[in-house]
């Protein structure tokens, strides 16, 4: 399978791995797309299990919807859902880094029953950032995601600023030439910033404690989120829960492959 279909859309995805192992789907963040997962799948691949990364909405260019409203939270679940639906699954486990872990928690919040396990690395618990904008220096690591709220100015600022910033934030030099390319297609940028701008909507409805095996990879060195959310994820979830502090920045699928397939694969086969 390389593509999926969802209310009309088109989506891109790497199907790959035996078709009988255990499914693992995974989730990219942002500005990144589904070959972040590039050094992790080969190494799953090894070790028996499937992989399903699609490169989600408005990553994919046949799904690029033109409204903030359209990027919501649960149209970003109902996406997987939708994925899981064209590949004959009733369930699977969920790996998301960046943006595609809060589309994780979302998904074992909202559907525990369709996730088997859940790997998040980088972003915690929605409902442990909040309390650390408050009293932590985390506010302060987030001040973009207040200016990606404005129109217009953002895609003027990113398009000529994107790939300096993420070669300064961590990311190799060729990835960040790949990723700063796929956001000058059409569309792509305002909509990988819708990702953003639908955030206040999905502020309105509290997401519920996870409540599936849980792993939560957090670099040290992550420029964009701190250490007090990293503490308090445990507090959000109720099934088995193991935190993992790699010494990495924020690029962790792309940085250190071999760790994050090896905590990927302990988790898939403990549940």
């Amino acid at each position: 399978m390389d593509q999926f279909q969802r209310a009309g859309m088109t989506f891109d995805v790497r199907d790959g791995g035996p078709v009988d192992g255990e499914p693992v789907v995974l989730l990219h963040g942002f500005p990144q797309d589904a070959s972040s997962w590039s050094g992790v799948e080969p190494l799953l691949h090894a070790g028996g299990l499937r992989t399903l990364a699609p490169d989600q909405r408005g990553y994919s260019p046949g799904a690029r919807p033109p409204r903030r409203a359209d990027y919501r939270g649960v149209e970003l679940v109902d996406d997987v859902l939708a994925l899981l639906e064209e590949a004959g699954l009733t369930s699977a486990h969920i790996v998301g880094h960046d943006w595609g872990a809060v589309v994780g928690w979302l998904m074992a919040g909202l559907h525990p029953e369709r996730v088997r396990s859940l790997t998040v690395l980088s972003v915690p618990h929605p409902r442990a950032l909040l309390p650390a904008l408050r009293s932590s220096t985390q506010g302060l690591k987030s001040w973009y995601m207040l200016f990606f709220q404005l129109p217009w100015i953002p895609e003027f600022a990113l398009g000529r600023i994107l790939e300096p910033v993420l070669k300064r934030s961590g990311l190799p030099p060729e990835l960040a030439v790949h990723n700063a390319e796929r956001m000058r297609e059409p569309g792509a940028l305002t909509a990988a910033l819708n990702w953003y701008r639908a955030l206040p909507m999905d502020l309105r409805s509290p997401l519920p404690s996870c409540s599936v095996p849980t792993t939560y990879i957090w670099g040290r060195r992550d420029p964009f989120l701190g250490r007090r959310a990293a503490e308090l994820t445990a507090s959000f979830v109720t099934a088995d829960y193991r935190f993992v502090e790699l010494d990495a920045d924020h690029w962790l699928p792309e940085t250190h492959p071999k760790e994050v397939a090896e905590l990927i694969s302990s988790r898939v086969n403990t549940g």
